[in-house]
């Protein structure tokens, strides 16, 4: 995991309510309970204490792939990953592997 996704990490996990983290690309804030994460200014993630929300901000770049499985690592279910296949992406969860679509929820 990269040194920015750790702390992205312990942004999701420590931040209070209307906070703000930011470094380089990557921005976490908290409303109501839930992490929203940014990358380039689009969201690819809300996270909350019993589900987390994918999303691929329009682009399903290798960063965005790379933020989203830092984010299941630590707040997701062991085994649960964004992966690619023939140029379309694909999660992990619950032991399965469904087609990723934008705003997928995870429990």
């Amino acid at each position: 995991m990269r040194k920015i996704e750790a702390l992205m990490n312990n942004a999701i996990s420590n931040l209070n309510h209307g906070e703000v983290w930011k470094l380089d690309n990557t921005v976490v804030s908290v409303a109501d309970g839930i992490a929203f994460v940014f990358l380039h200014g689009n969201l690819i993630a809300e996270v909350g204490d019993n589900s987390i929300r994918l999303f691929d901000g329009g682009w399903q770049t290798v960063t965005t792939k790379s933020r989203l499985n830092a984010i299941l690592s630590q707040h997701g279910l062991p085994g649960e990953k964004v992966f690619q296949k023939r140029h379309k992406w694909f999660v992990t969860v619950n032991g399965e592997t469904v087609e990723f679509f934008s705003g997928m929820r995870l429990n």
